[in-house]
């Protein structure tokens, strides 16, 4: 069966033998895991995933590319591997108790599909994604500088830059480079331990990070107003400092001494 990428559904085919074997590698995978595979394609990563895990569920799109997937793969999924499911991932409600997300994704929905899973009530225990290299250098804060994403995604696991993906080892190639993105150990532990609202806590970093080219303490009157000085002297925080120049802990310590309720 012969089949064109469409561009609307963000495809990029990955068809480096190395860069499928790092992120099965970078996924830890057992014979007891279930694999959630986001935007199987042609079954590339599908087929590696197999020989590892115990089931995989793969969630495409596409219904060209589940005729392509159910015909390649008709003994995995008789025999109740592989279940191919057609679905829109972010409208997608996943069941597993215990699951891990390893996935070449569409490029333009990096960060819905990061939020929705993070921020869900059924996290996964690790996740593998294969994203644009700007990005995974982003959300590691690689410059030491971080953003939205970067303290989003710490606050509910460890982001690790595994490696970087070429462009050239794509069909069709994309305009840039990609990289595999590792986020493990994810919990809600941080919000529990810490006893902090998700709520409250994401609500002061949009208010900090609102205006890039002004510094932390004039972002934060809006939602603190006049108790911004003492929140940030009670953090040990410089009150020139920019949003961007806060680590995480810096964020968790401005919740814990914000008043704001639910």
């Amino acid at each position: 069966m012969t089949y064109r990428a469409k561009k609307s559904l963000g495809q990029n085919f990955l068809k480096s033998t190395k860069a499928l074997s790092d992120i099965v590698i970078a996924g830890a995978i057992s014979l007891d895991d279930i694999i959630l595979e986001i935007g199987p394609g042609k079954g590339a990563l599908t087929e590696k995933l197999l020989e590892k895990a115990g089931k995989v569920v793969a969630i495409e799109k596409d219904p060209e590319l589940i005729s392509l997937l159910s015909e390649k793969f008709a003994k995995e999924i008789g025999n109740k591997k592989l279940e191919i499911i057609e679905h829109d991932i972010l409208d997608f409600n996943f069941k597993a108790e215990k699951y891990k997300i390893i996935a070449n994704i569409p490029y333009y929905i990096t960060g819905a599909i990061i939020r929705k899973f993070l921020e869900s009530d059924n996290q996964p225990e690790r996740m593998v994604l294969l994203v644009q290299k700007e990005v995974a250098k982003r959300i590691v804060a690689q410059d030491k500088k971080e953003s939205i994403l970067s303290i989003s995604v710490k606050a509910y696991g460890k982001p690790v830059y595994v490696d970087t993906v070429k462009k050239r080892y794509f069909s069709p190639e994309p305009k840039v480079d990609s990289a595999i993105l590792l986020i493990e150990n994810i919990s809600k532990r941080l919000f529990s331990e810490n006893n902090i609202s998700e709520k409250n806590f994401f609500e002061l970093i949009k208010s900090g990070f609102a205006h890039k080219r002004k510094v932390l303490s004039s972002n934060l009157k809006s939602l603190l107003g006049g108790r911004t000085p003492k929140c940030l002297e009670t953090c040990e925080i410089k009150e020139k400092v920019r949003a961007e120049d806060l680590e995480l802990k810096d964020w968790i310590c401005l919740t814990k001494n914000s008043t704001s309720k639910d």
